[in-house]
């Protein structure tokens, strides 16, 4: 039976209230939502703060803040050269800050910090969480952290009222479905296919069943990513999972062009997946 010890909750008027806020607002809506990726720095940092703006004009429910990393290794070549582009820029973890503090003035979206484990802990989870929190960071999502081997972090966030999610991948027993269950805090990252992140023409077709097969074991929300990139996905997905996550899209596109053009390019992705003129 799952450990609900008071250490374990977020404390409550918690910064994460921002996400059980939107999927609430989603169930009642009726509707799925739909989570946006962008790689911090790429081009540049203000060029990105313009870009998430745009992505929450053109109608994206929470953002995800990429902090870029020399070896992502779940990442696929888009997502790849990005963060190898932040870098070359000189963009650190402390530039994602700034970008969320600039973020945060003008919109109260939902921001889920987006990284591997590696450049947390060269900052320090108690000083990563500090920093966070200050910024308007609502959540930590990290794709090589399991929950057994969570609990610094996850003591370090929720002191500072900031939650931490977990990945399901296709291939979890029953046991590891439980604990992801129990373990993250605003929303499960559903691994829509094994292998790396990618725009795909085509969704795994047995991932629908899947889909339902989860959401019958599962109490949280589940968001499904990697490789959703098209209306007819988003149609797809929309009815068996709460929200989509759309990244290489949005980063490709980022990337076909000048940066004067970026959050264009950006906003038109996520209208063109949503349906919207």
């Amino acid at each position: 039976m799952p450990n609900t010890k008071s250490e374990d909750r977020l404390p409550s008027g918690s910064r994460s209230g921002r996400l059980k806020r939107l999927y609430k607002r989603l169930e009642t809506e009726k509707r799925c939502g739909l989570i946006a990726y962008v790689t911090c720095g790429d081009p540049d940092w203000a060029t990105t703060v313009a870009i998430v703006r745009a992505l929450v004009h053109a109608g994206a429910d929470a953002i995800e803040l990429g902090i870029p990393f020399s070896d992502p290794i779940a990442d696929g070549p888009v997502i790849q050269a990005a963060s190898q582009r932040a870098l070359a820029n000189g963009t650190a973890t402390q530039d994602v800050f700034k970008i969320a503090e600039r973020i945060r003035e003008g919109t109260d979206v939902p921001l889920i910090a987006f990284s591997y484990l590696n450049p947390i802990m060269r900052l320090g989870a108690d000083r990563f969480a500090e920093r966070a929190s200050a910024a308007g960071i609502d959540s930590l999502l990290l794709t090589d952290l399991p929950p057994e081997a969570a609990k610094e972090m996850r003591t370090s966030l929720h002191e500072r009222g900031l939650g931490l999610i977990f990945l399901l991948a296709p291939t979890s027993n029953p046991a590891r479905i439980a604990a992801i269950d129990h373990a993250s805090d605003d929303f499960i990252y559903y691994v829509s296919t094994t292998g790396v992140t990618g725009a795909r023409k085509k969704l795994d077709p047995s991932l629908l069943t899947r889909l339902d097969e989860m959401r019958a074991q599962v109490k949280k929300p589940l968001a499904v990513g990697f490789g959703v990139s098209t209306h007819e996905h988003y149609q797809l997905l929309s009815g068996h999972c709460s929200a989509v996550v759309v990244g290489s899209a949005i980063v490709g596109a980022i990337a076909d062009g000048p940066p004067a053009g970026a959050a264009r390019r950006a906003a038109d992705v996520v209208r063109s997946i949503m349906g919207k003129k």
